[in-house]
């Protein structure tokens, strides 16, 4: 019985993704390093080391998708862990503040265009992954997903006029994490009644790119969570939705 878990995670060569990457290889998973560009994920997984591959995946390409998972069945014929962490917060790039982002995204003048590229990852990449992998999971062993979200996804949080985030709500990014929520909801369902466990976890406000560095953790504090969920043993729970440490979010 093969013992190193096969892991796969999407968005993997810079940021949470990287970082998780690096914490699955130190505890013995054998983990491909998914991203779109590989000459990216094959510095990354350089840089991770021993038990790092680069995979080229991009979550907005199905041929890509199909590809990389005819070559994870080829050369692993199984998948055990799938991290879903790919995403993007705007297609403007530059120096704006979330704050400024926000401002800028409000229901009455977000782009339509930007509203769709960014669900694009978001949302389609994230269901498009989990179809294409699924039966490699069914192979896998103790086999387990964890879909990288974020708080402020949550409908019932936002709704909330006390809320912190509450006044940066808008179509764009946290409409998609609301999304993303919605179709792990359904993942969930449909998984209830099999061996495959599902989470779904928020990391903390991390200084990555997808923020444009303005987080408030650190790369290391800001994966925590994901690494504690997609560590969870075969006993561990399936169907939560939290943030570091274990601390449920309403959806």
């Amino acid at each position: 019985m093969p013992t190193e878990r096969i892991a796969l995670i999407t968005g993997a060569n810079q940021g949470v993704g990287k970082q998780v990457a690096k914490e699955l290889a130190e505890a013995g998973h054998i983990v491909l390093v998914g991203s779109r560009d590989l000459g990216r994920g094959e510095a990354a997984a350089a840089e991770i080391g021993h038990g790092a591959t680069a995979l080229q995946i991009d979550v907005t390409d199905l041929a890509s998708i199909a590809a990389a998972a005819a070559h994870i069945k080829t050369t692993h014929g199984r998948l055990d862990l799938l991290v879903s962490n790919a995403g993007i917060s705007n297609t403007a790039g530059g120096d704006r503040t979330p704050e400024e982002r926000a401002a800028a995204s409000l229901a009455s003048t977000a782009s339509l265009d930007e509203v769709r590229a960014v669900w694009d990852v978001n949302v389609f990449g994230v269901l498009a992954v989990y179809q294409a992998m699924l039966p490699l999971l069914r192979d896998g062993i103790d086999a387990r997903i964890v879909n990288v979200s974020s708080g402020v996804g949550s409908l019932a949080a936002n709704a909330d006029p006390s809320y912190p985030y509450h006044s940066m709500y808008g179509p764009v990014y946290p409409a998609s994490k609301a999304a993303e929520n919605a179709l792990t909801l359904a993942m969930m369902v449909e998984l209830e009644d099999t061996d495959i466990k599902i989470n779904l976890v928020s990391p903390a406000f991390t200084s990555t790119a997808l923020n444009n560095f303005a987080g408030t953790e650190s790369i290391e504090d800001g994966s925590r969570e994901v690494v504690r969920v997609a560590l969870l043993g075969p006993d561990g729970p399936t169907g939560t939705f939290t943030r570091w440490e274990n601390t449920t979010i309403p959806w």
